[in-house]
């Protein structure tokens, strides 16, 4: 596995090393050890999956205090767009995001550490969509930033009339009225 540095301190790009024949392929998707030597002690505790359309926008959400979840996420089968934004008021960072296309053809992961918020957006026919976390869902805990404020800058390549959202995401309030860590 290749463990890259992306310019947001804490969030790693992983590409792995995949061995391909006339058969297929195989490849690890994760290995303990090389995992914490590389970005740290992280222990996931629950592995979560969604299937979404083309146009599914899906957050930008994150857990608040002591609910806040590292995750690690992949793509099975299509492509997304997959955001992580800074919200740890101490960081350098803060308020800046990483954008990143996941796809089942680049097998390529993010990992997002504690203190970010968290979205993607479908940009294939359908999508299945793997992540581990490190902490249990929490839903007095959930909260949703805008996808949209233009604070954030965020180029969600899909035009807004082809967006699929839920009630939530819908809702979410303004990056500066977010609680941040």
């Amino acid at each position: 596995m290749n463990y890259i540095q992306t310019e947001i301190d804490g969030v790693w790009l992983l590409e792995p090393k995949v061995l391909a024949d006339a058969r297929g392929y195989f490849m690890e998707t994760f290995k303990d050890e090389e995992f914490r030597r590389h970005v740290g002690n992280v222990r996931f505790v629950q592995d979560n999956e969604s299937r979404s359309t083309f146009g599914v926008l899906r957050g930008l959400h994150y857990q608040r205090g002591e609910f806040s979840q590292a995750k690690l996420v992949r793509v099975l089968w299509g492509r997304v767009l997959d955001v992580a934004v800074d919200l740890r008021r101490e960081s350098p960072t803060f308020g800046r995001h990483v954008s990143v296309e996941l796809s089942g053809d680049n097998k390529r992961q993010l990992f997002i550490p504690r203190g970010f918020a968290h979205g993607f957006l479908v940009l294939s026919d359908e999508a299945v969509f793997i992540y581990k976390v490190d902490n249990a869902y929490a839903p007095q805990a959930e909260a949703a930033i805008r996808y949209d404020d233009p604070e954030l800058g965020i180029d969600w390549p899909v035009a807004e009339n082809q967006l699929l959202l839920s009630d939530k995401d819908r809702r979410g309030v303004p990056f500066r009225e977010a609680e941040c860590f």
